[in-house]
C-alpha cells in the first residue's frame, strides 16, 4: 500500500524517507511487509505522503480504488 501511494506521488523511498523522518531502508521494510509502524510513524508517513494517517488506515482496509 505504501508502495502504490508513493509510487503514485513520484517519489523515491529515499525522499519518502527524509519527508516523514525516517531512514529510507524502514521504508523498504514497510513496503516489504517486514514492520509495522507505529501510529505516530504511520502520522508522519501520511503526511509526507500528501494524505491523513486515516486515509492510509482506509486503503489498509482494502478501499484501493481512490488512490
Amino acid at each position: 500500500m505504501i508502495v502504490s501511494l508513493r509510487e503514485h506521488a513520484k517519489l523515491s523511498q529515499e525522499l519518502l524517507a527524509e519527508r516523514a523522518g525516517v531512514h529510507r531502508t524502514y521504508i523498504s521494510q514497510l513496503e516489504r511487509n517486514l514492520k509495522s509502524p507505529t501510529v505516530e510513524t504511520l502520522t508522519k508517513i501520511a503526511f509526507a505522503l500528501g494524505h491523513k494517517a486515516s486515509r492510509l488506515l482506509q486503503l489498509m482496509e482494502g478501499d484501493f480504488d481512490e488512490l
